[in-house]
């Protein structure tokens, strides 16, 4: 025990600053788009190269990317060369609204929550049930660190449940595969109201790479409505964990500056 002491104490306090600061980030790190739509010159390279589909255009020129199935790999920021694409580093991504995931060169400003039932009941602390309904564990194991000692999102009153039956809402990964679909509705069904609905990554927004999939159902929007969508191949924990902060109206960090 005084060896483990010892230890901790050599170590000091490990748990990262956020939010009071804004995160550290990967210098690769790849956040909302930001569009530039009277520079496209309507060559499509940007939709040749995109694995999602997420590039929305008219007349062949780029009108908006819908951030719900982008994997962010960037392929398009590449291939355009008249500066109509670029990924900033803004990490605030986590809408909503399922409109307000399209990044369409519009002034951004991270969504406030209007659900005043879900503050009522959430607003200090929430009991997260995961479920992941055919996904890759990517978006799995980025959400399972924000339990570790370096985000800690415990100390903001949020929990992991092991039964939906103890859960304030359902956090859904992967694109619902046709035979996770029964459990995922059961797992829903079994919390106890209200309940609500995290829709975490591309795949659970959208189907993302497996959009289109026989053996897929597109994401779980059709299934049960969402209350947060959090985009992302997989999102960032800080992606995630400031979603989920907001949408509780808690203290949320600062923007990350161009």
């Amino acid at each position: 025990m005084i060896k483990a002491l010892l230890a901790r104490f050599y170590q000091g306090y490990r748990t990262g600053k956020f939010p009071n600061t804004a995160p550290t980030l990967p210098d690769r790190f790849a956040g909302r788009p930001v569009l530039t739509p009277e520079n496209c010159k309507a060559c499509g390279k940007c939709q040749e190269v995109c694995p999602a589909n997420a590039i929305l255009a008219k007349d062949g020129k780029v009108q908006a990317i819908d951030t719900g199935k982008c994997t962010f790999c960037r392929e398009c920021e590449i291939a355009c060369q008249n500066n109509t694409i670029r990924f900033s580093k803004e990490y605030r991504m986590g809408v909503m609204t399922r409109e307000n995931l399209l990044a369409n060169g519009q002034i951004y400003e991270p969504e406030r929550p209007t659900n005043r039932e879900f503050l009522k009941f959430c607003g200090r602390s929430l009991k997260i049930r995961q479920i992941s309904a055919g996904g890759c564990a990517a978006c799995e194991l980025d959400f399972n660190v924000l339990n570790t000692l370096a985000w800690d999102m415990g100390r903001f009153g949020i929990q992991v449940v092991a039964s939906p039956r103890h859960a304030d809402c359902i956090l859904v990964t992967g694109p619902v595969s046709k035979n996770m679909l029964l459990a995922l509705k059961k797992g829903y069904e079994a919390a106890p109201r209200p309940v609500w609905v995290i829709a975490s990554g591309a795949c659970a927004i959208s189907g993302g790479l497996f959009a289109g999939s026989p053996d897929c159902c597109d994401g779980v929007e059709e299934i049960l409505k969402p209350d947060l969508y959090v985009p992302g191949c997989p999102p960032h924990p800080a992606v995630l964990l400031e979603a989920i902060l907001r949408l509780m109206n808690r203290k949320h960090a600062p923007g990350i500056p161009e």
